[in-house]
């Protein structure tokens, strides 16, 4: 992410003002207008203070839908969610969403209030040691028991969250910090002297990577979020088309390759395509962008990519060989480092690997049994989304076998088009994750695609979608099993089913007590109506869809396997 999207603009005329009152300014400041959260007893001073504020305050019904709004609205957005919570419980309750937005690099600024300074350490009432919880899943965190010390922190914090490697950054402020008054003007500046995120790419390194590139027979793009992060989409695509190179995409990445694209491989890794995955494996350069090689994507690490010379390009200098061993690193800015290697990039002949690889799309698409039996195959639903929406809206999905058809169906067309859990795989992220960014993006058809697993877990939030009126809409593909536990017990567990079955609510009923509306589809005939009429309707809808119960995704890589190891199902 560029470094120039810093917002902070520090100003004077704090005297006088209270912690908590310095905390909104400085929100301000740096651009909040939105905020997402739950009030309780030691942060009352800061709410205290938001009752005026120009700054919308989203009261959600959990802190932990709170923290996934929050990473919604970032993920749609591109700017830091903002979160305020409670100390003790409701801060803790951040745990999960703070640890889901620290492995998929997601800005985003969380403050706790905590107990006051003098009880910290004696177990008082509501009191959790916040930075010491969250250290491992957050990109930085403070305790902040001075209000002199606040502005400074929180321009600190947003900086930390946005620029480099972005992350979340929490702040933990004693409740005495809140209502202390500055008795003069605080220092402001930044205080930061070993953060200094790289940029701007080695020309030597850039040049060797071309070179590289120029020189493979079968060069493939392996296209991680970073491209979406640093907003280099463009340059990406730019770079693919000159060099003439075919681009598979993580989870993370889908949309910064358009998938109608003859070049594009769609998805990689464990379920990913069957093409992308032997592509793969006979490739001679993988030029691997804003990715970190994880082990979903890479299977049985000895054998990926044997035949490959790997140029790793990447901001965070930690990821260079950290999985996989690097042959031309280049640390920097997607963006910076992928124009520069466009002036170097030439066209050759590649009509043999790109037939091999046309072939391979032809013969091995995602796929699925469509003779119809009655019953509606979840695969369906997304293509019906996909082409009722052209193909244009913001997805947000839960965790499980959904999550896995949506990205192999759907068609993503564009970035920031996916709002999906990828490292940390959360379950219930979907729900909280969709109303986020469709606050963020109030243009946009929002929709969460969802299991009934997954959406059990956070759709109380639908009642915060309600109370705002969202015109966000939820497809819950019911199928009355943890599907993807269901699966790997089919598979590698004989059949022995347990604990999986998942009866659900009927969450059409659940809609109408939340006070949003809900619709039901059973047959295969009812399913495009009942998309449809869900996209016909003006506020939050809930679209339920009973599908086949025991459908599988396909392909699928074992654990432990290589990636052309693949089980590609009964219609191989």
């Amino acid at each position: 992410m560029a470094e120039s999207n810093a917002k902070a603009t520090p100003s004077a005329g704090y005297i006088g003002a209270s912690g908590a009152q310095m905390i909104e300014r400085t929100l301000r400041e740096e651009g909040v207008d939105l905020i997402f959260g739950f009030p309780g007893g030691v942060v009352l001073p800061l709410f205290d203070v938001l009752y005026g504020s120009p700054i919308k305050f989203v009261l959600t019904r959990h802190e932990q839908g709170a923290t996934h709004m929050a990473d919604g609205y970032a993920r749609a957005t591109g700017k830091p969610g903002v979160v305020i919570v409670t100390s003790g419980p409701g801060a803790t309750n951040t745990v999960t969403g703070l640890a889901n937005a620290n492995m998929d690099s997601i800005p985003m600024v969380v403050i706790t209030g905590q107990v006051k300074s003098t009880l910290i350490g004696n177990d008082a009432f509501q009191e959790a040691d916040m930075t010491g919880i969250t250290r491992p899943i957050t990109k930085h965190n403070f305790l902040v028991k001075r209000a002199e010390d606040l502005g400074r922190v929180l321009h600190e914090a947003f900086h930390i969250a946005r620029t480099g490697r972005p992350g979340p950054v929490l702040v933990d402020v004693p409740v005495d910090a809140l209502v202390n008054k500055l008795a003069e003007e605080p220092d402001l500046a930044m205080r930061l002297p070993g953060y200094k995120p790289r940029y701007s790419g080695h020309t030597g390194q850039i040049k060797t990577a071309a070179d590289a590139i120029n020189a493979a027979q079968r060069p493939v793009l392996y296209v991680g979020g970073g491209v979406v992060i640093s907003g280099a989409t463009q340059e990406l695509r730019a770079v693919m088309h000159k060099g003439k190179l075919p681009a598979t995409t993580t989870l993370m990445a889908l949309g910064s390759v358009d998938e109608s694209d003859p070049l594009a491989l769609q998805m990689l890794g464990m379920h990913g395509s069957a093409s992308a995955n032997y592509a793969v494996q006979e490739c001679d350069c993988l030029i691997a962008v804003g990715s970190r090689f994880d082990d979903r994507v890479t299977g049985k690490l000895e054998t990926f990519a044997p035949h490959a010379k790997i140029i790793h390009v990447d901001i965070d200098p930690t990821s260079i060989s950290k999985n996989v061993v690097v042959d031309i690193p280049v640390v920097g800015d997607c963006k910076d480092i992928l124009a520069r290697m466009l002036e170097h990039i030439q066209t050759p002949d590649r009509s043999a690997w790109l037939d091999k690889i046309a072939n391979w799309k032809k013969k091995h698409p995602f796929k699925y049994d469509r003779s119809g039996d009655g019953k509606i195959k979840p695969q369906a639903v997304i293509e019906a989304v996909g082409d009722l929406t052209d193909h244009d809206a913001i997805i947000a999905t839960g965790v499980g076998q959904h999550q896995m058809w949506a990205a192999q169906f759907y068609g993503w067309r564009k970035p920031r088009q996916i709002i999906t859990s990828g490292g940390l795989g959360t379950m219930g992220f979907g729900c909280p994750a969709a109303i986020g960014a469709q606050f963020g993006r109030p243009d946009a058809a929002v929709i969460d695609i969802d299991g009934d697993g997954s959406f059990s877990m956070t759709m109380v939030e639908v009642i915060t979608a309600v109370a705002h009126d969202l015109p966000v809409k939820f497809v819950v593909l019911d199928n009355g099993y943890l599907g993807m536990v269901r699966q790997w017990q089919e598979m590698f567990y004989g059949r022995r089913y347990s604990s999986v079955n998942h009866p659900c609510p009927d969450f059409v009923k659940v809609a109408e007590a939340f006070g949003a509306r809900g619709l039901r589809v059973s047959h295969p005939g009812e399913l495009r109506d009942g998309v449809s009429e869900m996209l016909k309707s003006p506020g939050p809808t809930i679209l339920v869809a009973d599908v086949e119960e025991e459908e599988n995704v396909y392909p699928m890589v074992a654990s432990g396997k290589s990636l052309h190891e693949m089980d590609l199902g009964k219609l191989a």
